[in-house]
């Protein structure tokens, strides 16, 4: 990803730029998740003079990689915080509730204004700001959803969106004089069409395809989460990163094993693996994926063999054969003998 905009003119910029009444240069702390709407907020500020930084945050559901490369590419300082442990409360309960999926966009970005707001002291910044369109998505970035999030970010007044300001009420930094009101937009709509005019005019001329990279509306993550949450008390971060990989196979509401889908998952889980606490399964004399039963330590004999039998259904192990399966404990490990359980006995078992 390349991005043609001038440093060189950035930092003249930055050198004219707006001062507050301190005589303090003005800066902007903004949400970024590397998008073109992200990239433009900066650059609008940026070219006003305004000293920009970014802060992106990072769970088992999103990372930081998209914005990693927006910063590297506009010279934009970025920094990375890790939220999982304030996240997940959010996550089981949110207030809105979620949106087609286990997206709570509106509190998710609350809670981000929330986290950033705290860290206005630390970075000397003057204000909040993010990439946000109105319109753009139908529940989340509503004038409604867009003044709900500001309300309970509990840095209300101190939010700006530079690409919609001129379709909301003029902020505090706009009427201080700390932001230039006529040199922001009135972008609005799920079209991008006017972000991409906007990003030509900047010689802004590459930049990530409007995919979301958030794993919270993705169907089978969600659905796995959602099983997870009905299922544990407890949450761990590898539980989390466990859900991205593998078939996951609920035997009952305390079991679930997971059968990883080739070479590569098979890595991925056996990485995530806690010995201290989980069972790991593998074939023992012919190819096969391995699984694990997360938490599995003390399940009991019988659920293990079945879990084992469905694992050698999914190896090259023929039908009604008994084939040998090692059996990883904490304490122990053994082989023992299981008939396969095909695939297609057990798909309703299956979190899909």
């Amino acid at each position: 990803m390349e991005i043609l905009f001038s440093k060189q003119a950035v930092s003249a910029a930055s050198q004219s730029g707006i001062m507050n009444e301190n005589k303090k240069k003005v800066k902007g702390l903004g949400l970024c998740s590397g998008g073109l709407d992200s990239i433009l907020a900066g650059v609008v500020l940026w070219e006003q003079g305004i000293d920009v930084v970014w802060v992106t945050f990072e769970t088992p559901f999103f990372s930081a990689d998209k914005a990693k490369n927006a910063s590297r590419m506009t010279g934009i300082p970025l920094i990375i915080r890790e939220i999982t442990d304030r996240y997940l409360p959010m996550l089981k309960n949110p207030p809105v509730g979620y949106g087609q999926r286990m997206n709570p966009c509106m509190d998710c970005h609350a809670l981000m204004f929330r986290i950033a707001g705290e860290m206005m002291g630390e970075t000397g910044a003057d204000f909040l700001f993010s990439g946000e369109v109105m319109g753009q998505r139908p529940m989340s970035q509503t004038r409604t959803s867009l003044r709900y999030v500001e309300k309970n970010s509990g840095y209300d007044g101190s939010i700006l969106r530079p690409l919609s300001a001129k379709n909301l009420p003029p902020t505090r930094m706009e009427e201080e004089g700390l932001v230039d009101r006529e040199r922001l937009y009135d972008l609005s709509g799920r079209s991008r069409k006017p972000q991409i005019a906007l990003a030509k005019a900047m010689g802004i001329t590459d930049y990530p395809a409007p995919a979301g990279g958030c794993r919270l509306t993705d169907v089978g993550y969600s659905r796995r989460l959602r099983d997870f949450f009905d299922h544990s008390d407890t949450v761990e971060r590898s539980d989390l990163e466990l859900l991205k990989y593998g078939r996951h196979i609920r035997l009952s509401p305390s079991v679930k094993v997971i059968i990883g889908r080739g070479e590569a998952e098979n890595e991925w889980i056996l990485g995530l693996c806690r010995p201290d606490r989980d069972v790991r399964i593998r074939m023992h004399a012919m190819p096969g994926p391995e699984a694990l039963i997360p938490g599995g330590v003390d399940v009991d004999t019988e659920a293990v063999e079945t879990a084992a039998a469905i694992c050698a259904g999914y190896s090259r192990a023929p039908a009604d054969i008994p084939v040998e399966v090692l059996i990883v404990k904490p304490a122990e490990t053994k082989m023992i003998f299981v008939v396969p359980i095909k695939p297609i006995a057990n798909s309703d078992l299956i979190i899909p």
